[in-house]
């Protein structure tokens, strides 16, 4: 079998035979496989051992077919490096032992250290990088997105600590998001060095800001993560999350290739947003995935032609697989749009 470089052209814009595919929580707990795995180790016991982190890895591009493979991984793993203890809590997400609540705990923020603490999640990359036949796709979480866990404590709707901490002392706001950025450079730079294809920053929880407060508090620090990571030659995508639409006019500078949109903006829109700079990625709302195959089809046709009205165009949900999905559905899906796609691109 070839390698397929699908999503790698896509994401620069070039000629594809058919529409590349992956899903966000791909490897997942829609998989019953990966259910039981999960009733013997947690999240984390699983990233501490790469032969078991890669295969689950490995388990959507065989059982899906789909033309990427996305890192097992968490976006808090880094954070353990800087310092900060936290579990990853069932039907929770995140929990932080010591949340930040003042300028001293953000000085105690240590630098991260790759080879020292981290070193599992790059033996797992390796790993990767001998068996895949498609892509790998590394990622980290973006400041905004760690700062709300590490400051709330836990996952939230309102962001009220994180909003406190951001208008009313922004200098430490922003030595937070200095360390945080630090952080998801040199991650990600080993990500790369190790043998990752392209990587995505997940800002999932960024649209809970206004574009005002967005460009003044966060926007710099994404801006110098893709200025200084511009010398790695792989795709670099920006999913700034849900909610995002109104953001999507302020990312016209950012030395990325791909953007993710949600399903409340269009391709077409998400595009015009941002001045048709970048490849798009998305956007079929996860949920769809209840509905009969049929009405899935027809949500994934029109999305592939609106997709492939310009060169640059990644199918993938919205936001990620739920633990509800059909395994079998998304199979159906994923062979959908290659075979879909491919007719329709042979026919432009």
């Amino acid at each position: 079998m070839t390698y397929n470089d699908t999503l790698i052209r896509a994401s620069y814009k070039q000629e594809t035979d058919h529409v590349p595919v992956w899903y966000m929580r791909q490897a997942g707990r829609y998989d019953p496989e990966y259910r039981k795995i999960k009733e013997k180790y947690s999240l984390l016991e699983i990233c501490r051992q790469p032969e078991l982190a890669a295969e689950i890895t490995m388990m959507p591009v065989r059982k899906l077919g789909v033309d990427a493979a996305i890192l097992y991984s968490d976006i808090m793993n880094p954070v353990a490096s800087l310092g900060v203890d936290f579990d990853i809590v069932k039907n929770i997400g995140p929990v932080i032992d010591n949340p930040i609540r003042s300028k001293a705990d953000v000085e105690k923020l240590r630098p991260i250290d790759v080879d020292k603490d981290l070193s599992h999640i790059m033996e797992t990359i390796r790993i990767l990088d001998k068996e895949l036949e498609v892509p790998l796709i590394t990622f980290a979480g973006a400041p905004f997105t760690i700062a709300s866990y590490l400051i709330e404590g836990r996952p939230s709707k309102s962001y009220i600590l994180t909003k406190t901490l951001m208008y009313s002392e922004p200098e430490v706001w922003k030595l937070l998001m200095d360390k945080l950025g630090d952080m998801v450079i040199t991650y990600v730079r080993s990500h790369i060095e190790n043998g990752g294809k392209a990587f995505q920053l997940f800002d999932s929880w960024v649209g809970a800001l206004a574009p005002k407060d967005f460009q003044t508090y966060v926007l710099p620090t994404i801006t110098r993560i893709f200025a200084e990571l511009s010398d790695l030659n792989v795709p670099k995508i920006y999913f700034p999350g849900v909610s995002s639409g109104e953001l999507l006019p302020t990312l016209k500078e950012l030395q990325a290739d791909v953007i993710g949109l949600d399903w409340r903006v269009s391709i077409a829109e998400g595009r015009k947003r941002t001045g048709g700079k970048f490849a798009v990625q998305g956007n079929l709302d996860p949920y769809i995935l209840t509905a009969p195959m049929e009405t899935i089809k027809q949500y994934a046709k029109e999305l592939i032609d609106e997709g492939i009205r310009e060169p640059g165009y990644i199918f993938n949900l919205g936001h990620g697989l739920f633990p509800e999905a059909s395994l079998d559905k998304l199979k159906e899906l994923t062979d959908y749009i290659h075979e879909y796609s491919a007719a329709a691109l042979k026919n432009k």
